[in-house]
């Protein structure tokens, strides 16, 4: 186990010390590793008696401490477990745009595919008990953004959730599940097939709670600012005016990012809470092209934080976009010439040039269109 990932381990299990305390230490002594490095009795302002006495345990014994103990059962858990791996800030695959956000979460238990966090994403939330018009849009919304290179991120509760778990999953486009449990948990347990299916198709699920952390009414209005923390915009499908929707949008706003809000009927009480976001500025959505054409900008500033020496993630193409790039060619061609070389009409061009500018692989200039550098191979 790596020395940083000890010591946020450490400070996850002393007592009575939540994240808001973790990232207060973080923040004034600069790393985990260094708060342990202070005198216990210098931690007094920031711990309770109990946190104090554990670390002094620690300093006495560090070997054989109760804080130890404690981490050995989690290494020793990892170990048995080796499609979970741990994430810190100080960890060069940590989410880019996680990290950017306001005490972004020191630590993560990250089962499945760690890169999936740092590709696009757009939080989709909403009602535990949707209607039958919200799961569809749940549903087709999640497929349409999916099939143009976003990855749909929830949080694996049942409703809209799922739904938009699932709707990503049908087209076979990758989904992150933000969980308010630990990591060797599932809820709800309905759900433990549709975890699954996330990590078989490339996703992956994650936490910041410890080991064993049962499911607890607190634990999801925090798990959510990791949901829009994650991602470039989020989208409201349906929430009453009192939900944990409105509250994941509240996180998105404080974070710099894009909150969409499908509107719904005057007589729908799961509609207000959309309504409401509406009044207040976030951007009212009829289709998920809405969407795709407003966040074309947010997929090249992701594409742009992938390190030098590692790819972008491949984006399949269909045979339609495939021709388009090779009628392309290499060089910069505008909408006119590029539509005589792929025998296409200008409506459809358009429509597969805007996928393609999604998928990182076209952009627009002011010579015309050309390929990305991803796709200059």
């Amino acid at each position: 186990m790596e020395q940083h990932h000890y010591a946020h381990l450490l400070l996850q299990h002393l007592p009575a010390v939540g994240a808001a305390t973790r990232a207060r230490l973080l923040e004034r002594f600069g790393s985990a590793s260094a708060v342990l490095e202070q005198a216990p009795e210098r931690l007094k302002d920031w711990l309770k008696p109990d946190a104090v006495s554990a670390l002094k345990a620690y300093h006495r014994a560090p070997g054989d401490s109760a804080l130890t103990n404690r981490i050995m059962k989690d290494a020793e858990w990892l170990s048995r477990n080796p499609d979970v791996q741990l994430l810190s800030v100080e960890d060069d695959h940590y989410p880019p745009l996680l990290k950017e956000i306001r005490r972004a979460p020191p630590l993560l238990y990250v089962r499945g595919s760690v890169d999936a966090l740092s590709l696009p994403q757009i939080a989709m939330v909403g009602s535990r008990n949707p209607s039958v018009g919200g799961r569809d849009n749940a549903r087709q919304f999640a497929a349409f953004l999916a099939g143009r290179g976003f990855a749909i991120t929830s949080g694996l509760a049942t409703g809209v959730d799922g739904f938009a778990h699932g709707g990503a999953l049908e087209v076979e486009g990758t989904t992150v599940a933000v969980v308010g449990t630990g990591i060797d948990r599932v809820y709800p347990a309905r759900h433990r097939k549709l975890g699954n299916d996330i990590l078989d198709n490339g996703g992956a699920i994650v936490s910041e709670f410890p080991l064993d952390t049962r499911p607890q009414p607190a634990n999801f209005p925090q798990r959510n600012r990791i949901i829009s923390g994650l991602s470039g915009g989020t989208l409201v499908v349906e929430a009453a005016l009192k939900s944990g929707s409105l509250i994941t949008a509240r996180y998105a706003l404080q974070q710099n990012r894009e909150v969409f809000a499908i509107p719904g009927s005057i007589h729908n009480p799961l509609a207000r809470g959309c309504h409401r976001l509406i009044r207040e500025g976030a951007t009212l959505v009829e289709t998920a092209r809405d969407i795709v054409e407003q966040l074309g900008g947010y997929l090249s500033y992701q594409h742009g934080l992938l390190p030098p020496d590692e790819p972008a993630p491949a984006m399949n193409l269909t045979d339609i976009e495939q021709r388009i790039l090779d009628a392309l060619g290499h060089d910069p061609l505008d909408l006119d010439t590029l539509a005589d070389n792929s025998a296409m009409d200008i409506g459809e061009l358009s429509a597969h040039l805007m996928s393609l500018q999604i998928k990182g692989v076209v952009e627009e200039t002011a010579a015309g269109f050309e390929r990305t550098a991803a796709a200059r191979v």
